[in-house]
């Protein structure tokens, strides 16, 4: 039965038929509310995970390194007012978005959302350390560096710290974990700072940046199989 029943349902969303049910096929299957809510956001993808981290200091009220249901909700509260210029959502509707969204996003159930789950929630345009350059496929260029640089330097004061600092450490834990939280952030952040001798104002400079991008294209040609 339950073959039976996986099939019909994959058959009525799937709609590229890839075997995989995607976002917006995912997003067929919500109230209207909640739909809107989820296609709005993917239609309107951050510019770069330093606004992602931004944002994440924001609704985290308490610091604890998780987006709990309260938190969740004055987020999706100030999402419907960004997104339709409304503000007559009553409290118990967005108690049950936020129920929604925590049935959807939350995968380890625990109740509240942790990085990975809540950057699948707020999608960035894109992780550019996932491109062919920095992993070894190309020879890595100076302007490629400064892309880097001004991508996460957004207040153009010429080093990358706070936000810009730990935006750029989840695009690079992305690279290597799939689930990971904010104490897997600052295990990240601990190490890669150490790796390039950082001072102790924890900003990143051009050097240092340069450092880090060639050791991560070293590690990926390393770990490319090398043909006979």
């Amino acid at each position: 039965m339950l073959v039976e029943l996986k099939a019909c349902f994959m058959e009525a969303y799937d709609d590229n038929q890839d075997g995989k049910i995607d976002i917006r096929e995912l997003a067929q299957l919500l109230p209207m509310e909640e739909n809107f809510l989820l296609l709005f956001r993917f239609d309107n993808p951050l510019e770069s995970s330093v606004e992602f981290m931004k944002i994440w200091r924001e609704y985290d009220t308490d610091g604890s390194g998780y987006i709990e249901a309260d938190e969740l909700k004055n987020f999706l509260r100030d999402l419907l007012k960004e997104a339709k210029k409304i503000n007559d959502v009553s409290e118990d509707k967005l108690i049950e978005y936020t129920d929604t969204m925590l049935q959807v996003f939350d995968s380890n159930k625990d109740g509240r959302l942790q990085l990975s789950e809540m950057a699948k929630l707020l999608p960035v345009k894109e992780n550019f350390l996932c491109r062919q350059v920095f992993k070894g496929a190309t020879k890595l260029t100076k302007d490629d560096i400064e892309r880097v640089f001004s991508l996460y330097d957004r207040d153009n004061n010429g080093s990358i710290e706070n936000e810009e600092l730990r935006g750029f450490l989840k695009d690079l834990l992305e690279l290597v974990k799939k689930d990971y939280d904010a104490q897997d952030l600052l295990e990240f952040e601990e190490t890669i700072l150490q790796g390039v001798e950082y001072s102790s104002d924890g900003k990143i400079s051009r050097k240092q940046l340069t450092m880090i991008l060639l050791a991560l294209a070293k590690h990926h040609q390393e770990e490319e199989p090398t043909t006979p």
